[in-house]
């Protein structure tokens, strides 16, 4: 059953009355088939016409999507003979990180996603998509081991930002983050990201500072949430959507900014009511991207990726 947004409930209506079309017996009285593809139309109208001018806050509302495909749905069907690999070797395992050996389009890869869950129980074993300071150093851990046997890395993206518990700063959350950062920056092996959902802060970057980071067409990517951002400026979360516009977190301004490199495009209706063709889209991107790395040598690599995230320090973003 699909779950519809606030600003879907016109196209709720049309596909309702769809259901119920085609759970009446056939009269002579109505062509039912005629009258389901008449509504069908009107609802792809609908669907074009409102995902062409979604706000900054509507964008928000669909990144975060409870149907929308997470992190292990795209290992499941991109990555061939995909072997999980879980812990930190020093505290434990952290299940809002899901990583692993595999094969993309026959390329040996390492591969690393935040998964946030798709039920109640499986949202709270992977806490949302939120990572402690395991998962951030279980990164660096799978990010080396790339690095020693020459494997390109592929991170999926999606987490409102790192765990902000007090145990998570207890076992230094914030020295965690920053040293996957630099992981990230001195590995000598491609290293492509996609925001797929929620890029949030620290907990975004520590696993998507790469190559190449491309973002969903209705995913966000910022520094904070625009909740948290209202709380802050305006002591209420009643003008998040304010602050959502001002922050320049979707994918389109955030190219403009150059602080991505490109944007994917996702199924009218975004990715949640195309999952597989999403899927599928953003794995011939990171193939093509990965391709395109593989002329580079590690001190090349390191250089270029080091030199674009300082340029944008320069830019004053």
């Amino acid at each position: 059953m699909t779950t519809y947004l606030e600003f879907e409930k016109p196209i709720a209506e049309l596909e309702s009355k769809i259901s119920e079309l085609r759970h009446l017996p056939n009269s002579g009285d109505v062509d039912i088939a005629e009258e389901v593809m008449r509504l069908q139309s009107k609802v792809d109208k609908l669907l074009r016409a409102t995902y062409a001018k979604l706000t900054p806050w509507q964008r928000v509302q669909v990144a975060r999507h409870a149907e929308r495909p997470h992190a292990q749905r795209y290992i499941d069907r991109l990555v061939t003979d995909y072997m999980p690999l879980a812990g930190d070797r020093a505290f434990g395992e952290d299940a809002a990180l899901v990583g692993g050996l595999g094969r993309l389009s026959g390329r040996s890869i390492v591969v690393l996603g935040q998964e946030k869950g798709d039920d109640t129980e499986s949202r709270i074993k992977h806490n949302f998509g939120m990572m402690k300071p395991e998962g951030y150093r279980k990164a660096q851990r799978l990010m080396k081991l790339a690095d020693r046997f020459r494997l390109p890395v592929v991170t999926f993206v999606d987490t409102s930002g790192a765990y902000p518990g007090i145990d998570a700063e207890a076992r230094g959350q914030a020295e965690a983050v920053a040293s996957s950062i630099d992981t990230c920056l001195a590995i000598g092996v491609p290293l492509v990201s996609v925001v797929i959902g929620e890029g949030g802060s620290g907990g975004a970057l520590a696993i998507a500072s790469a190559d190449r980071v491309y973002m969903l067409e209705n995913a966000i990517y910022s520094v904070i949430t625009p909740e948290a951002c209202s709380s802050i400026l305006w002591r209420n979360t009643a003008n998040a959507q304010d602050a959502a516009e001002a922050m320049k977190m979707t994918a389109g301004d955030l190219k403009k900014l150059e602080v991505i490199d490109e944007v994917i495009p996702e199924p009218m209706g975004g990715a949640h009511r195309g999952a597989e063709e999403t899927i599928d889209l953003v794995g011939k991107v990171v193939s093509e991207a990965l391709a395109d790395l593989a002329q580079y040598d590690a001190d090349t690599l390191r250089r270029r990726r080091q030199d674009k995230f300082l340029a944008m320090g320069k830019k004053g973003l």
